[in-house]
């Protein structure tokens, strides 16, 4: 939260790494990380949800309308 430059940062230990500006107060930080993923993936904001850890800062994003390797492949390139 409270990143000074948002975005997708890359991949570390098999995890994605995200850095948002927004707070981490009534769900900004989840909404901006929805929409950092939505755009990146090339998907509507409603076809990405935090499916686990909505108060953490370790989450799992579900993505309907991508396969696994289409994910893989258009994060790959960022």
């Amino acid at each position: 939260p409270r990143a000074a430059k948002p975005g997708i940062a890359g991949i570390v230990n098999g995890a994605i790494v995200v850095r948002v500006s927004a707070p981490p107060v009534e769900g900004a930080a989840n909404a901006e990380v929805v929409a950092l993923f939505a755009k990146a993936l090339g998907v509507a904001k409603r076809a990405v949800t935090v499916a686990v850890g909505d108060r953490s800062t370790r989450k799992q994003i579900d993505v309907t309308g991508r396969t696994p390797a289409d994910v893989e492949r258009l994060l790959s390139t960022l």
